[in-house]
């Protein structure tokens, strides 16, 4: 068995017509707004030190009640991997969270441009360090779920950009880092089974991430991410426990033999992504490839994740592109700040296209539609001193001598008449302390670049994954 570590190597390297929304953002809504009103609800106003984070795990809030548009959904509760519901010890800066964060953005630029030929692969993938076609990060928020007969419980980073769902298995052959519960042991469980070389289940696996273990022709995977973490090990059908009432049998998943990286202390990871390998894609005729999460509105605060049940219509809905095969891909057509429309010209965002993702943090825009973002919303930031950004973001401020700071509110428009007004926790982010609050959406290299939705700016709403009908939604107040 330890042959299956040294056998298993790594390469590095991995409009539409712009919508007829009126001058004033939010009459799209129906509501007969007074001048005076709308400015002042596009004004949001926020104590200061509620930007920063909390030592103190709050589970009063909605999500930990898991209030949801979806009836009758099988919930899971969401937590920051970094935040104290997770009782972890969080050393790492706001700048080393940036810098991940632009890693995976940088991992997943070289996979999307690899899949729609714009020809930029092979210039990124020599500056990432993973194998192509695999580089994706790891994401922000973890779940708990059963694993096994009798079942476990282990903690997951959930992440809708990445196919198959792993976890770290005993006896860890090569190596494993510290986790929150004891490692998965295969030998405990009487529904465990090694999957062949040769079966249908293994070909699920890209190629790319895909092995076989000679002596035993036992399938193996072996994924790296753009932040560098890895795991390597068995590719292994059990049984999966998501609540009492809802158990999936020959679930596939990874038993990590040799695993490291910058997971917290979660046990490994949740896939959610459109592939075929992703617990949305085996649960297909269960849950009809629905699911829907509410991001909370700070790390020491709770949401949720729900799979199947009925979609509600009081949520606003837009197309799922067809264009992508491991992503969800999305139409921005527009953006208002303070209640007005950016003019920005339509092809910018149909040029690069976009995807929304539950990892990446900062949502990052074409340059030319930045531009326009960043000189409207700083035009109305005169009243407070600038400071130097950091690499990523760069419209930034010092609230150091301020108890309370009001600021424009930011919206975001999609294709099918969605307005989703990005939630105040969602439009600046603290890099250091209050010393350099910043805004919170950073420009592409260039506008020819896929535009991401990030989880920053998702923030509160309930996202709604209708895969069965190729529909995207929007709820607010999901976890607020």
């Amino acid at each position: 068995m330890a042959r299956l570590i040294s056998s298993i190597k790594f390469t590095s390297f991995i409009y539409v017509f712009l919508l007829s929304l009126c001058p004033l953002c939010s009459l799209k809504k129906g509501y007969a707004v007074e001048a005076n009103e709308h400015i002042k609800k596009h004004v949001l106003t926020l104590e200061v030190n509620s930007l920063l984070a909390s030592d103190s795990c709050d589970q009063s809030s909605k999500g930990s009640l898991c209030v949801s548009v979806i009836d009758k959904a099988s919930s899971l509760q969401v937590l920051h991997k970094y935040g104290p519901c997770m009782q972890v010890l969080n050393d790492r800066s706001h700048v080393e969270f940036l810098r991940q964060d632009q890693l995976r953005v940088d991992s997943i630029q070289a996979r999307l441009s690899k899949n729609s030929g714009h020809g930029t692969f092979e210039e990124m993938a020599t500056k990432i360090p993973a194998q192509s076609g695999i580089a994706l990060g790891t994401g922000n928020y973890v779940v708990t779920v059963g694993l096994g007969t009798p079942k476990e419980s282990f903690t997951l980073e959930f992440d809708t950009a990445s196919g198959i769902t792993w976890t770290q298995c005993q006896p860890c052959l090569g190596s494993c880092y510290p986790q929150k519960e004891q490692k998965f042991d295969p030998t405990k469980s009487t529904s465990y089974n090694n999957v062949s070389c040769f079966s249908a289940s293994c070909n699920l696996l890209p190629a790319s991430e895909r092995g076989c273990f000679a002596s035993s022709l036992t399938c193996t995977y072996q994924i790296v991410y753009g932040d560098q973490s890895f795991s390597e090990g068995f590719f292994a059908s059990e049984t999966l426990t998501i609540s009492s009432s809802d158990v999936i049998t020959n679930f596939l998943f990874g038993c990590g033999q040799n695993n490291d990286g910058l997971f917290g202390q979660a046990a490994g990871l949740l896939g959610l992504s459109p592939s075929s390998e992703s617990l949305t894609s085996q649960t297909a005729e269960k849950y009809q490839k629905q699911f829907s999460y509410c991001l909370p509105s700070s790390p020491s605060s709770t949401g949720y994740l729900n799979f199947g049940g009925k979609v509600s219509q009081t949520a606003g809905f837009t197309p799922l592109s067809p264009d992508f095969s491991s992503f969800y891909g999305i139409d921005i057509v527009g953006i208002c700040v303070g209640g007005s429309q950016l003019p920005i010209d339509p092809s910018i965002f149909t040029t690069s296209g976009a995807i929304i993702d539950s990892g990446t943090v900062i949502t990052r825009l074409p340059p030319t539609a930045y531009k326009a973002l960043k000189e409207a919303f700083d035009g109305k930031m005169s009243n407070y001193p600038k400071t130097n950004g950091d690499e990523l973001l760069d419209t930034c401020y010092d609230f150091s001598n301020y108890a309370t700071v009001s600021f424009p509110g930011v919206s975001v428009s999609f294709k099918g008449g969605v307005e989703v007004d990005i939630d105040a926790s969602g439009i600046l982010y603290p890099v250091d302390g209050v010393k350099m609050v910043c805004l919170a959406f950073a420009a592409n290299k260039d506008d020819s670049e896929f535009g991401i939705f990030g989880n920053h700016q998702q923030k509160t709403y309930e996202v709604i994954y209708d895969g069965a009908n190729g529909m995207l939604g929007f709820a607010s107040g999901g976890c607020s």
